[in-house]
């Protein structure tokens, strides 16, 4: 199984330039500890443009104070305008305020000044601000009245000259090119991801003094005394700036745009519109990279050279062409691959192929199947592989002429040369010991402790299997199922169960010696269904009479599917374990666990050991399960803690499946217990599996993700694979790829047949290659990036706390969001994150 460990800063998932994300935890937009205001500027005590404390404006004078003053002064009576905040923070998120462009729209006193005014004109005069720029006359100058720079629009008045008092002063802005005289300068830019212009380097001119409770730094340049008059028209402007511009004139201050909801994607509205688009249509997988339906659209798919979207799922059909732009982008490049996926009645199954003893077409290089990718040359008596190039010869019983645009003749004829999946018969090459399999068998364990007796569990169970064994899954074709079945009770010894059909009774057999665990009996414990019902019958009637004075509540789990396993390999066949576990397995065998259920272990660095098992043993079982073929699936019932980590190990590695029911009740839990058992039992699976993914040059499949087994970096061994499983499969580049060829990827699923035919299931999916970050954003399927998310997190459990593992997933989804606003985005307002339509 691969090794690799999910580590707290992906390799790919290191801060790029420009896109304004602070390593090593990317997208922290709006934390607090990045919200401190630049050095040299004044940090407001509030929201730009917040009313103050209980939507009211306050009574009296204000003491002076800092708080009284913006960079031109004292604010005048009435709604006070916003302070001006300093220049925007470097990052490629937008400002929560639209682009600020200076106004050079001069502010005049009201004709009517009160009292208030001219007190606020002597605590000027004892700070030495006397100067409020050319065009601006200071209070104390106007008329009385009151003043309200909202609601006075007068005549332009002439400009007064400046009088600079020595002491703490403001200097007017030089002029610009853009607003003309008395306009504020922006200083020289750096782009910002939005297209905004950002705020200048720091320099290291003249710095003014300070006012009472600022601090400045390096900032803007030093400033002109003298400027011209203000220039006539329609000046630029923006909330909260310097007082006299038109929107502090128009009106009071607009407040700080929001995010708004309606514009934000909706997930329901992209599902509902690919229902009303592509629902109940035809999709054919004629092209190359092209995006399939929804998983929640309902359609037909026809499959024209590329595996159906039911068995292959991607991340995104556009691979980059690059490991840099790879790395740029973020997005995770995998496959989430269901080799045994539902095919729904309205469409066609695969198509089987049989070579006879010659076995299927392969490249002699790189060992990919015949598929729709390869080109064939030279008149039809030579093929090059789509995935290595590598040029083979045609086998003479394969050959066949070309047409005029060089494709056989028989093109669609051949699944294997139309289709994107079907199916190859193995010969006895792609046998164990080269000989053909047995079917496989069934072995049901149940758990007859004292608990699962009282609470009516065993018998509910054995009423059940009476109905579901006559639904075990059979070929198409054939009219009953070859499976073979097997009976074992326990609790802290084994019971085994003779069932042979001409018996008159079952015959049990009692294995107390749990630490080395043995089949007492081979004849008659794996038996066909049809033959021997009635036994059967009998042996489930009797079960639950058997053990109703049982006061047993010890038990033993390991040598249980110890038991199961060696039952499968003395038959020389794989099979699958159906074990029905209530409690902790407390009693004196392999795999003995205890209760180590410490709350104090949640949310610290030790919480992880939580989700390890307590021992190897179940580790190593689960490897020899593998290698005989022997699935587990597992039914948990418990009233209490059971290790649930320890537990599902073996389920987990061996391709079965984990149902728990906490506190199982009779009258609430039976029936959803009981179609799950139905389920499991009816659904398509494949026996003793191997599968391999294979790719065309400059990419590779790197790390493997489902319940598995991986003995070497490439080999996925399965013991069983059902129609729910899947396999998630991530992808690395290793060279650059070609966007005129593509990127090719094949799997290969070896596997035994319920019926015990060894066979080979294809599965073929070409995607393209683009350059430009646009098209791979533009062909992402959410779904299989959630598959991704969720299966890497799972396996990082085992290594990391849930804290580290929860920032990795918000800072590669910032990461990826930050990279789609910077270099796919259109431009658009600072409070509103724009998601293109796709």
């Amino acid at each position: 199984m691969s090794q690799q460990v999910y580590v707290a800063t992906p390799p790919y998932s290191q801060s790029q330039p420009g896109i304004g994300l602070s390593p090593p935890h990317y997208g922290h937009y709006g934390d607090p500890s990045h919200a401190g205001s630049p050095p040299g500027m004044i940090k407001p005590a509030g929201p730009l443009g917040a009313a103050p404390p209980g939507g009211m404006l306050p009574q009296g004078h204000p003491p002076p104070g800092p708080h009284q003053f913006g960079q031109n002064g004292a604010h005048a009576q009435g709604p006070p305008p916003q302070r001006f905040p300093g220049p925007p923070p470097v990052n490629s998120a937008a400002p929560a305020y639209p682009p600020y462009s200076p106004s050079t729209q001069s502010s005049y006193p009201s004709p009517g000044s009160t009292s208030s005014v001219a007190q606020l004109g002597s605590q000027l005069n004892a700070m030495h601000i006397n100067s409020y720029g050319s065009g601006v006359a200071p209070p104390s100058q106007g008329p009385p009245g009151p003043v309200s720079a909202a609601s006075f629009q007068g005549p332009p008045q002439p400009p007064q000259p400046s009088i600079l008092q020595p002491g703490s002063q403001i200097l007017p802005p030089p002029p610009t090119a853009l607003n003309g005289p008395g306009a504020s300068p922006l200083p020289p830019s750096t782009h910002r991801a939005d297209g905004l212009p950002g705020p200048a380097p720091p320099n290291a001119q003249y710095q003014p003094t300070p006012l009472p409770g600022q601090t400045l730094g390096p900032g803007y340049p030093a400033q002109q005394a003298n400027y011209g008059p203000p220039v006539a028209g329609a000046q630029l402007s923006y909330p909260g700036g310097f007082p006299g511009g038109p929107a502090q004139m128009a009106g009071p201050p607009q407040p700080q745009k929001k995010l708004d909801p309606d514009s934000v994607p909706s997930p329901i509205q992209v599902i509902e519109s690919d229902r009303a688009t592509r629902g109940g249509q035809v999709y054919a997988t004629n092209a190359r990279g092209q995006i399939p339906p929804l998983v929640t659209t309902d359609c037909v798919i026809q499959d024209q050279g590329n595996a159906s979207p039911r068995y292959i799922r991607c991340t995104t059909y556009c691979f980059p062409c690059t490991s840099d732009m790879a790395k740029q982008a973020q997005i995770p490049l995998a496959a989430i691959i269901k080799p045994f996926a539902t095919i729904p009645s309205n469409e066609t199954p695969l198509y089987l192929v049989n070579h006879g003893e010659a076995g299927p077409v392969r490249c002699n290089r790189c060992k990919a199947y015949m598929c729709p990718f390869m080109q064939f040359i030279e008149g039809g008596r030579r093929y090059q592989c789509g995935f290595c190039s590598c040029v083979n010869d045609v086998p003479p019983f394969y050959f066949q002429h070309l047409d005029h645009i060089g494709r056989r003749l028989d093109h669609y004829e051949k699944p294997e040369l139309s289709l994107g999946s079907y199916e190859y018969v193995a010969t006895l090459d792609y046998c164990r010991k080269n000989k053909p399999p047995n079917p496989p068998a069934f072995i049901f364990m149940i758990d007859v402790s004292y608990s699962n007796i009282k609470n009516g569990l065993v018998k509910l169970i054995c009423e059940e299997l009476k109905t579901v064994l006559e639904k075990l899954p059979k070929e198409d074709q054939e009219e009953t199922s070859a499976i073979r079945v097997g009976f074992i009770t326990y609790n802290k010894v084994l019971h085994f169960f003779n069932v042979k059909s001409n018996l008159a009774q079952p015959q049990m057999m009692v294995v107390t010696d749990v630490s080395e665990v043995f089949v007492p009996l081979l004849d008659g414990f794996l038996v066909s269904y049809r033959e021997s019902q009635s036994v059967i019958h009998n042996l489930l009637d009797q079960i639950p009479e058997m053990f109703a004075d049982s006061n047993e509540n010890e038990t033993v789990f390991a040598p249980v599917i110890q038991a199961g396993m060696e039952a499968l390999k003395a038959a020389d066949c794989p099979g699958k374990l159906f074990i029905f576990h209530s409690s902790l397995p407390t009693a004196e065998a392999p795999g003995k666990l205890k209760n180590r259920d410490d709350k104090k272990m949640i949310n610290t660095d030790k919480e992880k050991i939580l989700f390890q098992p307590q021992t190897n043993i179940y580790d190593s079982l689960a490897k020899d399960c593998v290698a005989h073929g022997c699935c587990v699936t597992l039914f948990l019932f418990p009233s209490q803690y059971v290790d649930v980590a320890s537990l599902g190990l073996v389920p987990q590695l061996t391709g079965g499946t984990l149902y728990k029911y906490n506190s199982f009740q009779m009258h609430l839990d039976s029936q959803q217990f009981l179609n799950d058992l139905r389920n499991d039992i009816e659904k398509k699976i494949g026996f003793d599996a191997i599968m391999r993914v294979r790719t065309s040059t400059g990419f590779r499949a790197t790390d493997f993700f489902g319940g598995i087994y991986m003995n070497n970096t490439t080999d996925v061994e399965m013991a069983a694979i059902d129609c729910d499983k899947a396999v998630t499969v991530e992808f690395k580049h290793d060279d650059k790829l070609s966007e005129d060829t593509g990127a090719l990827i094949q799997c290969a699923v070896l596997y035994t047949t319920v019926s015990g035919q060894r066979r080979l299931r294809i599965h073929n999916l070409g995607l393209n290659c683009s350059s430009q970050l646009a098209d791979l954003y533009k062909s992402c399927e959410t779904d299989a990036l959630i598959n991704f998310f969720a299966k890497s997190a799972f396996k990082a459990v085992l290594h990391q706390p849930l804290k580290v593992i929860r920032e990795i997933l918000v800072n590669q989804t910032a990461h990826m969001l930050a990279c789609y606003r910077k270099n796919c985005a259109s431009p658009s307002a600072a409070s509103q994150f724009t998601c293109k339509k796709l």
